[in-house]
């Protein structure tokens, strides 16, 4: 039994991401499932740096 969790990122960030990190034209062609592991920690790591840069410019 497989179980979806609901995704945190939307979709236009997980592709800009994956636009960022070079793999957009596989998800283009093959889908997100076609992703790695390690693509896929990598759009975190990604998220998570943007998301402390976007917190150090606030006031």
């Amino acid at each position: 039994m497989s179980r979806r969790r609901r995704s945190m990122m939307s979709d236009q960030l997980k592709y800009e991401l994956a636009q960022d990190l070079g793999f957009a034209d596989k998800v283009d062609r093959e889908g997100w499932g076609a992703i790695t592991t390690k693509e896929a920690g990598n759009m975190v790591k990604r998220a998570i740096q943007l998301a402390e840069q976007a917190a150090r410019k606030q006031p």
